[in-house]
């Protein structure tokens, strides 16, 4: 059970392209997946992100902090920049430049942690990056996209905000709060915790397709080069901006991958509550290629692993 739950969740980019795929031909089968149903998915994946949490990821930030400060300072830069710059160099459409300033506006996916691992990068500070991340969405989010994509259409920052702080920062708080009260009903969760969370992604994704089919159809090519380019150049600044600082490389790797993966998942529930269910077709895009991004970069850097990621770790702290 435990290789089948494994293997279920390393091939999360095959469900989602399937059901979106799927969703796009039988429409019917994922358009009823909406309203609550997104937002209870989606809060019950940041629950299971707050039972992997526990006391040693926040002393982490402690131990390297330059590191997690570099790792969050891009996030909340070069994505929502990126997003940006994007959507005016190719000319989306309001609706399709709002959804993808959203995506570069969330915080770092709970996917990020899978790949640092398969990269063979550090995956306590991927923990921690994406934890930081995420607990600074609830500001951070609304804000950005406030300033970014304002100038497209009316944003509800108030909205977002508290969007972000009912589906995302409360499950989290109440994850960690289990794991450090009940450590065995969190162990067994966790279990099966990565397996369920790709299969509320999966569904939210099938979801926003059915209900965009014809949008869709006539802008695909142009919405998969954007996120492509987003997430591609995320991981390119991120390795790079690490590297230039002297720092090690598998602080450049795990910082990489922390800043091109986004949490999709929320940039679709954010788009469907406070614009509108088109406005959630870059993040469906985005999901696919950023896991296949860091998919590739994970194949990568694991057949080329870091000589001693203990010395480098021993001299980034002198």
């Amino acid at each position: 059970m435990k290789k089948i739950l494994f293997w279920f969740t390393n091939l999360y980019a095959v469900w989602v392209i399937g059901a979106s795929g799927f969703a796009f031909v039988v429409p019917e089968s994922f358009s009823w997946f909406d309203g609550p149903w997104i937002r209870g998915a989606l809060s019950l994946v940041m629950l299971g992100m707050g039972l992997t949490l526990h006391a040693s990821d926040f002393k982490g930030i402690m131990k390297k902090p330059l590191a997690v400060a570099i790792g969050v300072v891009l996030q909340y830069t070069v994505m929502p920049l990126t997003a940006y710059a994007i959507a005016k160099l190719l000319g989306l459409r309001p609706e399709f430049a709002v959804g993808l300033i959203l995506v570069g506006c969330c915080p770092g996916g709970t996917a990020s942690n899978l790949v640092a691992f398969l990269a063979r990068a550090n995956v306590a500070l991927s923990v921690v990056l994406t934890m930081v991340s995420t607990l600074l969405a609830t500001v951070m989010t609304p804000l950005l996209t406030d300033l970014l994509a304002g100038q497209y259409v009316p944003v509800d920052a108030w909205g977002i905000f508290k969007s972000t702080l009912l589906v995302v920062l409360i499950p989290v708080l109440l994850g960690i709060y289990i794991n450090y009260r009940f450590p065995r009903v969190s162990q067994k969760v966790n279990q099966v915790g990565p397996a369920v969370a790709v299969l509320a992604i999966v569904f939210i994704a099938g979801s926003i397709v059915a209900r965009n089919v014809d949008t869709i159809r006539g802008e695909w090519r142009l919405l998969a080069l954007a996120s492509f380019l987003l997430h591609s150049i995320g991981f390119l600044i991120g390795y790079g901006v690490v590297r230039i600082m002297r720092q090690p490389k598998i602080f450049a790797r795990t910082v990489s991958i922390e800043v091109g993966m986004q949490n999709s998942g929320l940039a679709m529930v954010l788009a469907q509550q406070h614009f509108s269910a088109m406005t959630g077709s870059p993040a469906v895009f985005s999901s696919v290629f950023h896991t296949l991004v860091g998919s590739l970069c994970a194949a990568c850097w694991r057949f080329r692993p870091v000589d001693n990621p203990d010395a480098e770790d021993a001299e980034s702290d002198d």
